[in-house]
């Protein structure tokens, strides 16, 4: 079996939980109210995330971005488009390919200047993004170099014959709903088919953004001087801290710099 029949096999398996129907229309709405929302802040001209200081590393990008014209207004219409497609079912697959790229630079960005602001929200808009790119494989999947036509006989099966069972193999997803499927579904017969590990990962992702990752930083600039300086009060290195703070905040040096003499500091 090839690669394009399994990933046909998978997701036409997904397309039929009424569950991941639901997530994926969640997934639509808040991406599209994130996008519209911030998308209408630069249309109408005023500058994105206007309290943070513009000596923060975000800051020096946000003030530069607002001072390039029309291209800080073209961003803000294509966020705006991508929201608005997203929410039309039959633009769905436009806006998210429309979406990916801009939230992309979005969390890259996030994390080379340690923005506390979106450090949290843009990797999870990332993933949200790309499952909605896989709920809506099947219209895209062409432009992909190891697919072709799909025979659709192949694909029909897919929805009553999932790819473990195929070859003998019980997958994890099967044993927790045997274990759960009769102590729930006799009560809740609306818990049927529900996608438990699906669940269980996107619980995950969101535990690994909101506490994983950002404890991967020792220090970051925060948003105001003072947040800067409380990281550093129950640490050894009170008087780097201070310098590293007053050199983002007050002094507006290039993080890398900052980073760079708060770690050669005894």
């Amino acid at each position: 079996m090839n690669i394009s029949s399994i990933f046909d096999r998978l997701h036409s398996k997904a397309k039929s939980n009424v569950w991941l129907w639901l997530f994926s229309v969640f997934c639509r709405v808040t991406l599209a109210f994130g996008f519209f929302a911030a998308g209408m802040v630069k249309i109408v001209g005023e500058r994105f995330a206007s309290g943070l200081g513009e000596n923060h590393p975000m800051g020096h990008y946000l003030v530069a971005l607002h001072q390039t014209g029309y291209y800080y207004t073209y961003i803000g219409i294509a966020q705006v488009a991508a929201a608005i497609f997203l929410i039309i079912p039959r633009t769905v697959t436009l806006g998210a390919f429309l979406y990916f790229p801009i939230i992309l630079n979005i969390t890259i960005l996030t994390y080379a200047t340690r923005f506390e602001g979106s450090l949290f929200t843009a990797p999870l808009m990332t993933l949200a993004n790309l499952y909605l790119l896989g709920w809506n494989y099947e219209k895209w999947k062409y432009i992909l170099p190891f697919n072709r036509p799909a025979n659709e006989r192949v694909v029909e099966s897919a929805g009553n014959r999932g790819f473990f069972s195929q070859y003998g193999i019980k997958s994890l997803y099967a044993n927790l709903r045997e274990l759960l499927g009769e102590l729930f579904t006799t009560k809740f017969p609306f818990l049927k088919n529900f996608p438990y590990l699906f669940v269980a990962g996107v619980f995950a992702a969101i535990v690994i953004c909101a506490v994983v990752i950002p404890n991967l930083y020792s220090v970051v600039p925060r948003n105001t001087l003072p947040q800067c300086l409380r990281q550093f009060e129950k640490g050894g290195k009170t008087v780097a801290g201070n310098a590293f703070c007053t050199c983002i905040h007050q002094n507006g040096e290039p993080l890398d710099k900052c980073l760079t003499d708060f770690h050669n500091a005894p």
